[in-house]
């Protein structure tokens, strides 16, 4: 890897020494969180994103080496290489690079080029390419035989061989890749007699975008539409424009023998050039809208993963039902399950009956929160909760992923006893209490905050998706004696056949009570216990730092500074001010150096602190299905979704709305993720409603005033509903809306 640390550093501007420390703890072991948080000296304090960089750098530097070595290889074999062509080899960046300049010597199946040289055309389209004043005509008549049976069939075979070498000139397929890079277009045409069958593609039927332009979503479409048979695609510049450069590379003069050219390029063109660069691009443009709807779905999952936690509660959930009934769960303040029931709040002659029943619940448990699912009769259920009048918190959950959660091995291997319904609501009351905890049981594609997800590289997705997921848990912490294996799976250095054998040994003991006992656990070593330990908690332990963000190894850093204080460790910690004294060079050593002590510092002072903020209640509108939804009305709503193209609201029916990235915010944005963040509480206008399709527009803007030009800034949205920028002056507003503002302040 250290003939990759100059190139890698360059690139992202990086230390030399940095990405040297990075490679080399990334070969012994280390992990990406265990590197962030305890390797800063090391690193110079690069964070989790520019330590994968310098990860997937070094992947692709080592994939890029390895094909060049097998091209070398390959050519020299042949006994084709040079001196020129090594050169060029050396100086390929890019995979495409090496690859033009393989193509020539690469094995392939017999061309018409091939069959023209087994004829002995060579000589004359060598002769054609020279461009000299010659009788063309009595030159190919040489060429006549019984494989050659005509002028026509000898100018024919001496085009193929240029057509031939045109496409395998690497300068031109280097020209031609820049001028799809720029002018190329990506155009989807219905395939004919598709039109009823493929409608939902209806706005791709006649499309046309340059690719340097074309969002990620819409390639994706494109591409989804093309892939079920709905849609033809092409992606191609101006024909004119190709042929016109490539010309320029070839063509010297007027003469016979360049008007044979001028036919061989359009051929080479159209019938290898294009549809290759066409693949090439397709392939391309596909690899960058996975990454980029790949990025949303990881951003939007981590949101989820971080969302603000309940904690520890007397819960009980309701997985909401029509016709089957409510399931109703109490879990206790460790989400342990205490007691199941069904109720059926929306049959008119048993509400009664109910009612008495879930006060029962409550005083028996000693209910202190109410979780109900969002799903169907999520509402309806709501409302019935809330006329009870037992002056308790009510939350809606978001259950996407619930149901096959309760299907799954894990819940069944939790649950082995209970049904799909029990075991779905003990997921919804979990999920209020530690989002986090909840959901790393359930595969993140099923969580529904993806766009895409179906369509996009499935491995790329999951390597990106456990990454998140492993980032989250290890920035949260876990609690070594309440989590569950497959939240410790997650762990810096365990994975699940060492938190099999953490939930087994700690069984087998009752509890951890330091962290040292992790030594004890068969198979966990001392690399693993390195990598893991300062990410696992111990509440109420022997050591008060165990309970905290502080790593074993850096134990005796502590005690010197407590010492130091004149006072015990337990002295200092949670002390801000007494902590502020402490100067973090002193204590500085060539293992553990000045950055790692301020962490230490600032851990100290709030010691295990949860980095997410606590859940709070949240009230929908008095609406229940999208048929009290009217345009004009404005109402509170959260955001469950955020794409490229918008952001997805739930204000409280069973269909979430739009908004359009251009109804976000009065200022210009490209990604809602400037403004917005998953789980955000936003005020909405309804600007459209499609009952018959189930579908709602909203703009969040529209119930903003817009911010003043004059005044050389431009907020933005904060989330906020109470945010009330300055309306600009009506001279600076479109028509319509310097009209409303008029008749708003001078009536008609």
């Amino acid at each position: 890897m250290s003939e990759f640390v100059q190139p890698i550093a360059q690139k992202f501007n990086f230390k030399i020494q940095q990405v040297e420390a990075v490679l080399s703890l990334l070969e012994e072991g280390a992990t990406i969180p265990f590197i962030a948080r305890y390797r800063k000296d090391r690193t110079g304090a690069l964070d989790e994103v520019q330590i994968q960089q310098i990860q997937e750098e070094a992947k692709f530097l080592k994939e890029f080496t390895e094909r060049k070595a097998f091209i070398e290889k390959a050519i020299t074999d042949q006994e084709k290489m040079t001196e020129a062509l090594q050169q060029k080899l050396n100086k390929a960046t890019t995979v495409a690079e090496l690859e033009d300049i393989y193509l020539p010597f690469k094995p392939k199946r017999k061309t018409k080029a091939q069959t023209a040289r087994e004829n002995g055309l060579e000589p004359l389209a060598t002769l054609i390419l020279e461009q000299h004043d010659v009788d063309l005509v009595a030159e190919a008549t040489k060429y006549i035989n019984e494989k050659v049976l005509d002028i026509d069939a000898a100018l024919q075979g001496a085009r193929d061989i240029i057509a031939e070498t045109v496409n395998e000139d690497a300068q031109v397929r280097a020209k031609l890749r820049k001028l799809f890079e720029t002018e190329a277009t990506l155009q989807s045409k219905v395939v004919t007699d598709k039109e009823t069958e493929g409608v939902k593609y209806k706005d791709y039927f006649e499309f046309s975008e340059l690719i340097s332009k074309t969002p990620s979503h819409r390639i994706l479409a494109v591409l989804r539409g093309f892939l079920e048979g709905f849609l033809r695609i092409e992606i191609s510049p101006l024909e004119e424009n190709a042929l016109e450069m490539i010309e320029g590379l070839y063509i010297k003069g007027m003469s016979t023998c360049s008007d044979q050219i001028r036919k061989a390029i359009r051929d080479a063109y159209r019938r290898l050039l294009q549809p290759s660069l066409e693949t090439e691009f397709r392939t391309a443009l596909k690899t960058k809208a996975d990454e980029d709807a790949i990025n949303v779905f990881a951003e939007n999952l981590r949101q989820l993963l971080l969302s603000s936690p309940l904690g520890s509660k007397r819960i009980l959930a309701i997985d909401p039902g029509y016709r089957t009934g409510c399931k109703v769960v109490c879990l206790d303040e460790k989400g342990e399950l205490q007691k199941t029931d069904l109720i059926f709040p929306h049959e008119n002659n048993r509400v009664a009956a109910e009612e008495i029943k879930i006060k029962s619940l409550v005083q028996q448990y000693g209910i202190e929160v109410f979780a109900i699912g969002d799903g169907t009769a999520g509402r309806e259920t709501e409302q019935f909760i809330k006329k009870l009048n037992l002056n308790l918190p009510v939350f809606l959950v978001n259950e996407d992923g619930a149901s096959i959660y309760s299907a799954s091995a894990i819940a069944r291997e939790e649950f082995p006893d209970e049904d799909i319904t029990v075991r779905g609501a003990v997921s919804i009351g979990r999920r209020l209490m530690d989002p986090l905890a909840e959901l790393v049981k359930l595969d993140p594609k099923s969580i529904g905050v993806g766009q895409y997800q179906h369509d996009v590289n499935q491995f790329r997705l999951k390597e990106r998706l456990d990454a998140t997921v492993i980032s989250c848990v290890n920035n949260v912490g876990v609690n070594l004696n309440t989590a569950s294996k497959h939240l410790l799976s997650y762990v810096s250095g365990i994975g699940s056949t060492l938190a099999d054998n953490i939930v087994k040994y700690r069984n087998e003991i009752g509890k951890f009570s330091n962290r040292k006992q992790l030594l004890k656990v068969p198979r966990l070593g001392g690399k693993a216990f390195e990598q893991c330990a300062g990410f696992l908690r111990i509440k109420d332990g022997e050591d008060l730092l165990d309970a905290s963000a502080v790593h074993p190894e850096a134990y005796t850093v502590v005690e010197n500074i407590a010492k130091d204080l004149g006072v015990a460790v337990n002295a200092v910690i949670g002390k801000e001010e007494l902590l502020k004294t402490v100067d973090a060079k002193k204590y500085a050593t060539e293992q553990i150096g000045e950055l790692t002590i301020k962490d230490i510092l600032n851990e100290l002072k709030k010691p295990g602190l949860d980095p997410r903020s606590e859940a709070q209640q949240f009230e929908f509108a008095n609406i229940y299905s999208i048929d009290d939804v009217k345009i004009g009305m404005e109402v509170p709503g959260v955001v469950t979704n955020i794409t490229r193209f918008g952001a997805f609201i739930d204000i409280g029916v069973k269909q979430d709305g739009l908004v359009h990235v251009s109804e976000i915010s009065h200022t210009y944005i490209t990604d809602p993720n400037e403004v917005l963040k998953l789980n955000q509480k936003v005020n909405v206008k309804i600007l459209e409603v499609d009952t018959a399709r189930k579908r709602i527009a909203l703009s969040i803007k529209q119930t903003l005033e817009a911010p003043a030009r004059n005044q050389g800034q431009r907020p933005k949205f904060n989330g906020n509903p109470q945010q009330k920028p300055q309306q600009k002056p009506v001279a600076e507003m479109p028509l319509n809306d310097a009209l409303a503002a008029l008749k708003q302040k001078f009536g008609k």
